[in-house]
């Protein structure tokens, strides 16, 4: 009988519990109203607008062609070539790089 008296009062508790949670919900809701009005009077996003299938189909097909046009140009060679730097370039990046490690060195040494 003990554990039926410890049930009953834990359900309880259970129950008050519920209808705090309830009433936050409610205020919760409430306040995601005032702010949809806020928002320009809805708190829900807008519809996209709907296609129809040939509208679909014609955009899925301009757009292959504009992939199929630029696989062709890119098998013909028409890439763009890889820059190439000249080697002055090469070595004052390299040397500005060297010194920049050197300054980092020097500092971990102080």
């Amino acid at each position: 009988m003990a554990n039926l008296k410890g049930l009953a009062s834990i359900v309880s508790e259970l129950t008050v519990e519920r209808t705090n949670l309830a009433n936050q919900l409610k205020h919760v809701d409430a306040a995601l109203s005032v702010l949809g009005k806020l928002n320009g009077g809805s708190s829900h996003t807008k519809p996209r607008r709907t296609l129809s299938a040939s509208a679909r189909r014609r955009i899925s097909l301009a757009q292959k062609a504009r992939w199929a046009k630029r696989s062709a140009n890119d098998q013909a060679g028409k890439m763009r070539p890889k820059r190439i730097m000249s080697a002055s370039a090469r070595r004052k990046i390299a040397a500005a790089q060297r010194a920049r490690w050197a300054k980092v060195r020097a500092e971990k040494a102080a």
